[in-house]
């Protein structure tokens, strides 16, 4: 089976979720921590290099406080547990914002954790437009787009993963995605299953991948 190098994950459906389960709105963050490192564990074993999670975004910070401090605060918890396993873990996001859950800080360059392994990317306070704005502004012409982005330590995704039964990318990383294979899974992302990513694996493999070419 061809296995992608790179897959990026979008785990859509918290609150949806959570208001099918009686719950607020602002308790289905919690209920995503255990999926997100049950499919990390997933994709090293598949031997997958690098995987990138879609924590939350500039414009998720339009929504009511509470909801904004639960998903910071998942977003927190999740790299602390995420920390427990062998990965070289990076958090891209836009520090200059309060939005910025300072603690996230010392991940803001790449660190190798229980001695590095697998590439883990986080999106954290992440925006298109603030990742791209060097593309207009830098004098160095002779520079590659690639590296005049915030995410320039992020590599070419070469397949991504929707939870919630969304069709759309939500400004995820727009340079690295451009030539990514989309599966989206019906199913919200708390109710994860290793089927979901498992049969992302086998749709992926069947796909002509052609990069343009």
């Amino acid at each position: 089976m061809r296995i992608p190098n790179h897959i990026g994950i979008i785990p859509d459906g918290n609150r949806r979720w959570a208001l099918n389960n009686g719950l607020k709105k602002e308790d289905g963050y919690d209920y995503g921590l255990k999926p997100g490192l049950e499919l990390l564990r997933l994709a090293k074993n598949a031997g997958i290099k690098e995987i990138t999670y879609y924590g939350f975004t500039m414009d998720n910070c339009k929504r009511p406080m509470i909801q904004q401090d639960a998903f910071k605060k998942a977003c927190v918890d999740a790299i602390h547990i995420i920390s427990s396993e062998g990965s070289s873990l990076l958090v891209v996001g836009n520090t200059q914002s309060q939005s910025f859950p300072k603690e996230l800080l010392p991940y803001t360059k790449r660190t190798d954790i229980n001695g590095g392994g697998i590439k883990v990317n986080f999106l954290v306070n992440y925006g298109w437009e603030w990742d791209v704005e060097h593309i207009l502004t830098s004098a160095n012409t002779g520079q590659s787009i690639q590296n005049k982005l915030h995410s320039s330590d992020i590599s070419r995704i070469d397949l991504i993963i929707r939870w919630g039964n969304m069709r759309r990318l939500s400004g995820l990383l727009p340079i690295q995605s451009v030539y990514s294979d989309f599966y989206v899974v019906e199913e919200m992302w708390p109710d994860f299953h290793p089927n979901h990513f498992e049969s992302a694996l086998e749709w992926y493999d069947k796909q002509d991948v052609t990069l343009g070419g």
